[in-house]
């Protein structure tokens, strides 16, 4: 998938590329036009992806070779169970998770998880996760507390699946019961927005000690599509939303949500997945080492503390 702002530098790519077949087929030296081509190739990327909207930021966060959470979980991990069930008959394959050793350390991994084409993703459901895949969570959860091992939370979905069968099965309740619990659990709880982080889908899993995001995902009370559709009864007004709702990683910095800001390889994680998880392993093993010198009390305590503030503005009187 090739989105528009990259098509100036794809052609860039590809010109160079079929400059130096020529090359090797006619033996002439153009390894200075080459050089110098690759120099504006790295400048005009550095330029594109400094200078990316909140709207184009939305398409990379959107993007189907984005790393998933078990590309990642499969990646940083080391002895990686899966486990499955909440326990009440459902099994939902849009929530992951399991156990699994993180530099030797054992930890409960999970998060949402997108379909890399359209049959996956019908069958992860696009990665809106329902009440059955909330329970799967929390029921990871409480195994690691119970056993004193760390949660690493994923988060990745549009948001939870809005489906009337998901409100019979409750919905509200499975993600307001989540958010309850997190606050009380012992152990360290690190959540990383990886991609897309919708609404009360990805709070569902997102309350804990500290909150990562890469430098090109979103995190939203609603998608951007949804919200110009409400205010202005025009789904096409998307854009400007997105520039409204403040979504992007550097917006929610200056706002203090978020706690750490992940950089992107130049071009984004899609182009260098490798990159990209020592970034993400190397920023959750630093966590881990502040978070584990604190007490289970101190912990539970910031928690709260840190969601108090959220919101929190001063207002000023009038001229």
């Amino acid at each position: 998938m090739l989105l528009d702002f990259e098509k100036p530098l794809v052609e860039l790519e590809k010109r160079i590329q079929q400059i130096r077949d020529i090359a090797d087929e006619t033996h002439v030296d153009v390894s200075e036009e080459i050089r110098q081509l690759e120099e504006r190739a790295t400048q005009l990327r550095q330029e594109i992806f400094s200078s990316l909207s909140p709207a184009q930021r939305l398409q990379l966060a959107r993007h189907p070779r984005r790393p998933s959470t078990l590309d990642y979980i499969q990646a940083i991990g080391d002895e990686w169970i899966e486990l499955h069930g909440d326990r009440g008959g459902s099994d939902d394959p849009a929530l992951v998770g399991g156990l699994a050793r993180l530099d030797g350390r054992p930890v409960v991994m999970l998060g949402h998880q997108k379909g890399r084409d359209t049959k996956d993703n019908v069958a992860r459901n696009f990665g809106m996760a329902s009440p059955g895949g909330y329970r799967k969570a929390m029921r990871l959860m409480e195994h690691a507390n119970r056993f004193g091992m760390p949660i690493l939370t994923f988060i990745d979905t549009p948001g939870a699946w809005a489906g009337i069968e998901a409100e019979h099965l409750g919905q509200g309740e499975a993600i307001a019961y989540n958010l309850r619990e997190m606050f009380g659990l012992e152990v360290p709880i690190v959540c990383t927005v990886i991609g897309e982080g919708g609404s009360g889908g990805a709070l569902g899993i997102g309350v804990g000690d500290r909150l990562l995001m890469f430098e090109h995902a979103v995190y939203t009370v609603a998608t951007p599509e949804a919200c110009a559709a409400i205010l202005w009864k025009d789904a096409s007004k998307s854009a400007q939303a997105a520039e409204a709702l403040k979504i992007t990683a550097r917006d929610l910095k200056e706002l203090g949500i978020l706690d750490r800001l992940l950089r992107e390889p130049l071009g984004g994680v899609h182009n260098q997945p490798v990159e990209a998880t020592e970034i993400l392993k190397n920023a959750l093993l630093e966590e881990l080492r502040d978070l584990c010198g604190l007490t289970p009390e101190q912990r539970r305590t910031l928690r709260y503390e840190k969601f108090r503030r959220i919101g929190v503005f001063l207002e000023g009187e009038p001229d």
